[in-house]
Order: C-alpha cells, then sequence, then structure tokens
C-alpha cells in the first residue's frame, strides 16, 4: 500500500516541479523587460557629426534619456553612406540598448542602390520617425529666374547646357534632381560632389546653376543675395520658407521629394520597449522647444507611431527606386 501511493506521489510532484520551473522560465524575461531600462541606451548616427541626422539623432536620444532615466550616448559612425551603422544595429542584441537614427537614406534609398548585408524591411523595428525634411530646389542669382516655371523654360531652352551639384552619386540630392528633370522634361548636366557642403559651396561660387538640397544648407545663404530658392518638395510650405511655394504648386501635381530622420531598433526588440520609446517620442513634438529646434533645422516635426514609420517606407521606396533608375546611380 504504501509503496503503490509513493508511486504516485513521485511523478505528482515531478510534474509540480516542471510546472513550477516552466512558469519561473515564463516569468523571468517579462521581469527583465518591466525593469527596461536598466542601463544606458546606446544611439548610432550614421554620418558625421554635425549633419541633420547627427542634430535630430542627438534630439531624440536627449528626450528619450530624459523620458526613460537613462544616458542615451549618441555615437557617430559613418562610412558606406551610412550602411555601416545600419548593419551595426541591425546585428546588435534586441533588447532594446542600441538605437539607430534612421534616415531615408539607409531605410528606403540604399536598397535600390546597392546591395545590401541587411534588409531594412525586416531587419529593424520602427520605432517613430521624428521629423521630415522636405528638399528645396535653389538656383544661382545670376540665371536671372524668380520661379519654378521659368528655371524649368531656360533649362529647354539651354538643354544639357546648365549644370546641378550634388552630395554625390546617388545621394537624395541628385535623386531629387533626377526625378524633377523626367517631370519637367529638361536636361541638365550632374556635377558631383563629396558631401552637401562642398555642393552648396559650388552653387553659392556660380560653379553650378542649381541643387536640390535640404532647407537648412539653404536658409543660412539667403540673405546673401546669391542664391534664390524656387520650390519645396514636400505636401506643404514649409513653416520657415512660408513664401515659397511646392513644386506641386509650382505645375507639378503630386511631385514629392523629401527625406525624414527618425529612431529604429533591431528587429526583434521587446514590443513593451518599443512601446515605451516610442509613447515618449510621440509626446516630444508637443514641447514646444523640442519642435523649434526641428524646425531651426529646416524640417518638420512628425513624432510618429511605429505603424506609421512602417507605412512611411513601404510608400516612399517605389518613388526613390524610380528616382534610382531615372538617374542611372548605383553604388555597386
Amino acid at each position: 500500500m504504501l509503496r503503490q501511493t509513493g508511486s504516485r506521489t513521485a511523478p505528482r510532484a515531478a510534474r509540480m516541479a516542471v510546472a513550477a520551473l516552466a512558469a519561473l522560465l515564463v516569468a523571468l524575461p517579462a521581469g527583465a523587460q518591466d525593469n527596461w531600462p536598466d542601463r544606458p541606451i546606446r544611439v548610432l548616427v550614421p554620418f558625421a557629426p554635425g549633419g541633420v541626422t547627427d542634430s535630430i539623432g542627438r534630439l531624440g536620444a536627449e528626450w528619450l534619456g530624459r523620458s526613460l532615466g537613462q544616458p542615451a550616448p549618441v555615437e557617430n559612425r559613418s562610412g558606406a553612406n551610412g550602411a555601416i551603422a545600419a548593419e551595426a544595429v541591425a546585428r546588435s542584441a534586441p533588447d532594446g540598448y542600441t538605437l539607430f537614427t534612421a534616415s531615408a537614406s539607409q531605410m528606403v534609398m540604399l536598397p535600390a542602390l546597392t546591395r545590401l548585408s541587411f534588409n531594412p524591411a525586416t531587419d529593424f523595428a520602427p520605432v517613430s520617425i521624428l521629423a521630415s525634411n522636405p528638399m528645396v530646389l535653389a538656383v544661382s542669382t545670376s540665371l536671372n529666374v524668380s520661379t519654378l516655371q521659368e528655371f524649368v523654360a531656360l533649362a529647354k531652352a539651354r538643354a544639357g547646357k546648365l549644370d546641378y551639384s550634388s552630395a554625390g552619386n546617388g545621394s537624395s540630392t541628385h535623386l531629387a534632381m533626377a526625378l524633377l528633370m523626367q517631370r519637367a522634361g529638361i536636361d541638365m548636366q550632374h556635377v558631383p560632389y563629396r558631401g552637401g557642403a562642398p555642393a552648396m559651396q559650388a552653387l553659392l561660387a556660380g560653379e553650378v546653376a542649381a541643387y536640390f538640397g535640404n532647407p537648412s544648407d539653404m536658409i543660412p545663404h539667403l540673405s546673401g543675395g546669391r542664391i534664390r530658392v524656387l520650390a519645396v518638395a514636400g505636401t506643404e510650405r514649409l513653416s520657415s520658407l512660408p513664401g515659397v511655394p511646392t513644386v506641386a504648386e509650382s505645375g507639378y501635381p503630386a511631385f514629392r521629394a523629401e527625406t525624414w530622420n527618425g529612431i529604429a531598433a533591431p528587429a526583434g526588440t521587446p514590443a513593451a520597449a518599443i512601446r515605451r520609446m516610442a509613447e515618449a517620442l510621440g509626446k516630444a513634438c508637443g514641447d514646444a522647444k523640442f519642435r523649434d529646434a526641428l524646425e531651426r533645422l529646416g524640417t518638420t516635426p512628425v513624432c510618429s507611431t511605429p505603424e506609421a514609420f512602417a507605412e512611411t517606407m513601404r510608400r516612399d521606396a517605389p518613388l526613390w527606386q524610380e528616382a534610382v533608375r531615372i538617374s542611372g546611380a548605383s553604388l555597386d
């Protein structure tokens, strides 16, 4: 009798022990997530210090650090058009402690330009787009044109004789102009430079006729009388350039060429961490100082949800694929 009772009790005890262990194993990750973040969060920026992406990345990192109660130091890791930093984050542990200052350049343009060792659509978890950056077309005042229509008419009259600068082959500044030339039916010569600063200097010096760049490139030089901004390639006018019409207003409906910057994490990052970061960043654009800082960069505050971030990537990928095809650009 005792032997029989013991044989029944042992399996029952074993089952209870296994169940308790399973419950413990399930509870541990949840408990770990509840404590997130309990150490600094590293934010990688894919470009050198000083540009728009770097500035937005630092604004976002500072806001996250204050909101989450942990330092969020920024690390600039430039190279390969941002692919080096992007790959580093994509291959990082998906624990919420390594983030990427994601820009349209890495997330939707590079895949159309070259083979990558990562897939932006599947290797990242979108968190929030902080700001959009509609590009603006500026020309040398020596052209004596005041509107986009006048510029297009001049370019047609001098077909193949005007030239434009860009921040490099396959850059957004190159692709945006390629799109405009195709839509407007004009032909100009491409002069690529190694970055936006020398491309802008070429326009200021009168070495090229036009440059399709970031508002932050143009605004500091508008009072100098050497350049004129003709159009904004966003869906609406910029608050920093209220008198400048959009390309769509100027006769090319639905034309759009804008980049954006935000925060992304490695795919597989716990949903709770993504949600907390998104909630924190979603409140940032409601802060007057944060909005002002973004607008001073010539960008439009967004502070999107993760879902809106993912939808923006899906929407923009075909646009830049078309631009690459039109331009003939390739980094391979």
